[in-house]
């Protein structure tokens, strides 16, 4: 399969070549395709020809989207949309990646594929924005929500909480819960996912649910680091923007791929990292 990869340079992306491996990759970060252009992706789509467009670009500033929306629309729903309406007249798929902020954690269950939308914040709507104009403008278009993204590479939740070992106590919120994904894994799953031809849209994140404050204490743990973490509530711990209190993530859909649990993926990513005591 041709697959044209927009955003390789992020923290998705840049796992999502090794993953893909058996496919004709082209491999494009923001310097060399600009998705809020849309002559230039459609020049770039022409020329390459994929069978399938793959979105790993985002603007993933929670907090700034809340000032800045016209940023947050302009990388999660112009972006999104010029891609989509590229691969629909050059007769490709699209595969783009969401977020489980577009539900509002109000269920008290995991989320599942099925249950309505209802961000919270303008980046939640922005993300949402992106699904609904993938879906509207190819009809062949895999919309894979996930959650938590973190890898040894790039900005996430493990690598800041890390930086602060040392320090006492690290003070992290213990009332928001969520499905934390390993990058590598999500990546994995993608791979399979496109070799299916199911059209739809997918909850793809690590299995389980699990607060912030016992992600960093379990990974504080596995390192053996003894830095003191205390939990703290949201009320606490203010942020610009509303974050879901419980946005876990489920899957009802066929086929069904499943994701390591959350557990099994923060252990891939002690093992990759080099951590120095």
């Amino acid at each position: 399969m041709r697959i044209l990869l927009a955003g390789a340079a992020g923290q998705l992306g840049r796992v999502l070549a090794t993953a893909l491996r058996g496919h004709a990759v082209a491999a494009f970060g923001r310097r060399g395709l600009d998705v809020t252009d849309l002559a230039a992706v459609h020049t770039l789509v022409k020329s390459h020809r994929p069978d399938l467009v793959l979105n790993a670009t985002a603007y993933n500033d929670v907090d700034g989207a809340e000032t800045d929306a016209e940023a947050a629309y302009r990388g999660n729903a112009l972006g999104p949309r010029n891609l989509a309406l590229a691969a629909a007249e050059s007769g490709a798929a699209i595969l783009h990646v969401s977020t489980d902020y577009v539900f509002d954690g109000e269920a008290g269950r995991p989320y599942h594929e099925y249950d309505r939308p209802a961000p919270l914040s303008v980046y939640g709507a922005s993300k949402l924005a992106g699904e609904e104009a993938v879906r509207v403008l190819n009809p062949h278009h895999y919309v894979v929500r996930t959650a938590w993204l973190y890898s040894e590479n790039g900005r996430n939740f493990p690598a800041a909480i890390l930086k602060q070992a040392g320090t006492a106590p690290v003070r992290v919120v213990g009332d928001q819960f969520g499905s934390p994904t390993y990058a590598p894994h999500l990546a994995e799953a993608i791979a399979a996912l496109v070799g299916t031809g199911a059209y739809g849209t997918y909850h793809l994140a690590g299995r389980g649910a699990v607060s912030w404050f016992e992600l960093a204490s379990v990974l504080y743990l596995r390192l053996g680091i003894s830095t003191r973490v205390e939990r703290v509530t949201s009320a606490e711990f203010p942020r610009p923007a509303r974050r879901p209190r419980f946005s876990a993530l489920t899957t009802i859909q066929e086929p069904r791929i499943l994701l390591p649990s959350w557990e099994d993926g923060l252990e891939a990513f002690v093992r990759g990292m080099h951590w120095n005591r």
